[in-house]
């Protein structure tokens, strides 16, 4: 009988969030790191009383450059690239997060003060902290290609021969045109992030970007999607504004869409197939702080994909349990795919991201009574991490 197996995990009076359904006094069994049973009612053996929090499948983080703020604290202070590394990981699991692809910029340019051109520091301590056994969350990369710049390809090159580069994306942050078609929004960016640049300077630096744009971008993009089907990574565009974007992104096979900035580009992209990313800070914040298209609106028309924690790990569970507050087109059911199975599923990790049987048992208890969903414990392939 069942009352007699025994398991070496057990939750018990969960609420189960399915990919498709809620389990209501839902119990699940692990073993051997992975999902081995899930019912409803009594359990067949003693376990960890939930009380009625949720059980969600742990979070799929597919773009965050927040270890950037761990390694680059303040304008021009670096700090220990492991020692950024392991405190970026912990703020990654506590948020609930389990599988992290790591946005490193593949960006080089003379006397740029922020995390430009460190990219092979940080996949390097990536690397060294996974080895070490040092991380809670399964960590892949993500590369951040900035199609105009010179360097790009080289740079690109080095770090795509890694097997754990999961997602390359194509930026192009050229001013004038996709998230920065108004110059004054990329004034107001660079004085926030370079407040020592002088008016000047900025726009030195928007012709030389602009002349880089010219000489280099045709080329480099054929040649980073040459290389990135090459090696079989996934393609991700990037900021999409005007339907020659989406044209571009669908001639290129691309298979996500990341923070398309109109609503005409979102939904011509969605039609195409191709998922479409939009960051959860800004749907918390009610808005996005470049002046964008609002990923609530996305949502309310049905053209939200993907979830990004982009900027604040935290975002990603608020985001995804609120979503359904605000939007006829997503049960939690649904808004919780936004953040585990779909993106999963978009580079390629089909053993996670819902609970299943046979699936990972990558979970997370959630505290839903209080105004913001608090993560009480976080387990990855069956071990707890937080």
């Amino acid at each position: 009988m069942m009352m007699n197996r025994s398991f070496e995990l057990m939750f018990t009076h969960a609420r189960i969030v399915l990919a498709d359904g809620i389990l209501d006094e839902g119990w699940l069994a692990v073993s051997d790191g992975r999902i081995a049973e899930i019912g409803v009612g009594v359990p067949p053996a003693p376990g960890i009383d939930f009380g009625g929090d949720l059980l969600l499948p742990g979070l799929v983080e597919l773009h965050t450059d927040h270890l950037e703020t761990h390694y680059l604290p303040r304008p021009d202070v670096r700090w220990d690239p492991l020692a950024a590394v392991i405190s970026y990981d912990a703020q990654i699991a506590t948020s609930g997060i389990t599988t992290v692809l790591d946005s490193v910029r593949v960006w080089r340019e003379e006397e740029d003060h922020e995390v430009a051109g460190q990219s092979d520091i940080l996949s390097a301590a990536i690397a060294s902290a996974r080895d070490a056994g040092l991380l809670r969350a399964e960590h892949f990369l993500h590369l951040r290609c900035e199609v105009p710049m010179p360097w790009v390809v080289e740079d690109t090159e080095k770090l795509a021969q890694r097997s754990d580069v999961r997602l390359l994306s194509l930026m192009d942050h050229t001013p004038g045109q996709r998230q920065f078609r108004d110059p004054e929004r990329l004034r107001t960016y660079y004085r926030g992030r370079q407040a020592g640049l002088s008016d000047t300077e900025l726009e030195q630096l928007f012709e030389h970007r602009i002349a880089y744009q010219v000489a280099y971008a045709e080329s480099n993009r054929r040649q980073l999607i040459e290389m990135a089907q090459r090696r079989t990574i996934p393609i991700a565009s990037h900021d999409d504004t005007l339907m020659i974007h989406v044209e571009e992104a669908i001639r290129d096979a691309v298979a996500i869409a990341e923070f398309p900035t109109t609503m005409e580009a979102a939904a011509a992209l969605h039609a195409a197939g191709i998922k479409v990313l939009m960051g959860a800070p800004n749907f918390v914040r009610g808005g996005s702080h470049s002046g964008n298209i609002a990923t609530a609106d996305l949502a309310a028309a049905g053209l939200l994909d993907v979830l990004s924690s982009d900027y604040v790990p935290a975002s990603l569970l608020v985001a995804a349990l609120r979503l359904p507050a605000s939007s006829n087109c997503l049960d939690l059911a649904a808004a919780v795919r936004t953040v585990t199975k779909t993106p999963a599923e978009a580079v390629g990790l089909t053993d996670r991201g819902e609970i299943a049987v046979g699936k990972r048992a990558d979970l997370v208890r959630v505290y839903t009574k209080a105004p913001v969903p608090v993560v009480r414990a976080v387990w990855r392939a069956g071990e707890r991490v937080a």
